[in-house]
């Protein structure tokens, strides 16, 4: 996973989540979309076909589009950058055509 760049990335942004000062209830919900983004990465980046890790890949996008709106209501700029980076890495790997 090491050469992954995106999932390296995935783990990063993960990381910087956690302890952000968010609300109480948000907390959780934040560190589970993250650590759900790497999760996927890694287990789609396992599939044998592209349709397989093209849903992981997928479902990582959508955990990403989650913890970027909470670092959005709550102002966190600094990781803001990195998810953005992120999603356009994500993108990448949901709309290939397996080149």
């Amino acid at each position: 996973m090491k050469s992954f760049r995106t999932y390296q990335l995935a783990k990063e942004l993960c990381q910087s989540c956690q302890g952000l000062k968010v609300g109480i209830v948000v907390r959780d919900q934040l560190e589970r979309a993250a650590l759900s983004i790497v999760l996927n990465l890694a287990e789609g980046s396992a599939k044998p076909t592209e349709r397989d890790r093209k849903k992981f890949y997928f479902t990582a996008l959508g955990s990403l589009r989650e913890v970027q709106a909470i670092l959005e209501i709550y102002g966190h700029e600094a990781q803001s950058a990195t998810a953005d980076q992120l999603g356009a890495h994500l993108y990448r790997l949901c709309h290939s055509n397996g080149r």
